[in-house]
């Protein structure tokens, strides 16, 4: 009985496997994040180019670890196609398609700052494209654009910040185990998870997160001309908004589908209609188009090896959030 349960979890793979091979489904060994990106054109014959960056996922600067690699980080990925973009002369727009949920405080704010730092550098327009989810970090990222189109559909907002932090001391005491620090000072075990706050800890959080978000809001002031910081602060109370109510409250600037967010984005670089629309990407997929958010093939096959479990669990790193909660697995 012992074997049969050892060599359970096996049998469960192999059947994954075949029932994969049987649906004709594409099975990817081996995926390679280390190949270098590429340049594939969507459309047009121009010299001249729109690139589309694609912001998909939760937003860190940490890697997405699997079972034998590591996938890069959001941060990362963009970071690597700007500075592609910045050699190439020929890249006069920019598209953000932004799906995310939002992310870490950090990973946001390198985000946001590493699009303004390119529009410095080279003078490109920067079209934002929202998705299904453009919600905090998300939002925060899309305030370096010059131009926000939301599709009918999106969900965008959640403008705040927000704290996580485990607490494991009820589950210590029910089994008999206790943590005791030897400390430096009464604040050096601040947040530990094997103690429950005191009402100053909390304070003392509370007074961080107030400067994260204070930051938060001074970037859609800035982002957002059409709004003070009155009216930015009014709806900067965590909630998510639909694309027509973001438009009422100025939070974007038009909805609309991705040819609109292409045709902005030549008008603003002065292009005309046959200027390529172009994507990088770390192999090529076929029958690319805009709307697939992966720089590598590995991201719409299935992967043996690369299965990336901690996408799917819900347990954050302790640390502070520009992120909408519900939005994250989805």
């Amino acid at each position: 009985m012992r074997i049969t349960y050892k060599i359970m979890p096996l049998m469960v793979v192999l059947a994954t496997f075949l029932l994969i091979m049987g649906c004709s489904a594409r099975v990817n060994l081996f995926p390679d994040y280390n190949d270098p990106l590429q340049e594939i054109t969507l459309s047009g014959v121009e010299k001249d180019k729109v690139l589309v960056v694609p912001v998909s996922g939760v937003i860190s600067d940490r890697p997405s670890r699997g079972l034998l690699a590591n996938r890069p980080s959001v941060v990362q990925e963009v970071v690597s196609t700007l500075d592609m973009a910045r050699r190439d002369k020929h890249v006069k727009a920019i598209i953000l398609r932004i799906d995310s949920p939002g992310g870490t405080a950090t990973g946001s704010d390198i985000l946001y700052r590493e699009i303004n730092r390119y529009k410095a550098d080279t003078g490109v327009p920067v079209v934002v494209l929202m998705m299904g989810v453009a919600a905090s970090g998300g939002y925060y990222a899309a305030m370096a654009g010059d131009y926000i189109i939301a599709h009918p559909t999106t969900v965008t907002g959640s403008i705040g910040v927000i704290f996580y932090r485990v607490n494991i001391s009820g589950l210590m005491d029910k089994i008999g185990v206790d943590a005791v620090p030897i400390k430096s000072g009464k604040m050096k075990d601040l947040g530990s998870p094997f103690k429950e706050m005191s009402e100053e800890e909390v304070a003392i959080f509370q007074s961080i997160i107030d400067e994260m978000y204070s930051g938060f809001v001074a970037a859609v002031d800035k982002g957002r001309k059409q709004l003070n910081r009155a009216a930015v602060l009014k709806i900067a109370d965590g909630r998510v908004y639909t694309a027509k109510q973001a438009l009422e409250l100025k939070m974007i600037d038009k909805i609309g589908y991705s040819y609109d967010a292409i045709s902005k984005a030549k008008k603003l670089a002065n292009l005309n209609e046959n200027a390529r629309v172009v994507v990088y990407r770390r192999s090529i997929p076929s029958n690319d188009n805009i709307y697939n958010p992966a720089t590598t093939e590995a991201g719409t096959k299935t992967s043996l090896i690369d299965l990336g479990f901690n996408r799917y669990t819900l347990i954050p790193h302790a640390g502070f959030y520009y992120i909408w909660e519900a939005g994250v697995g989805n």
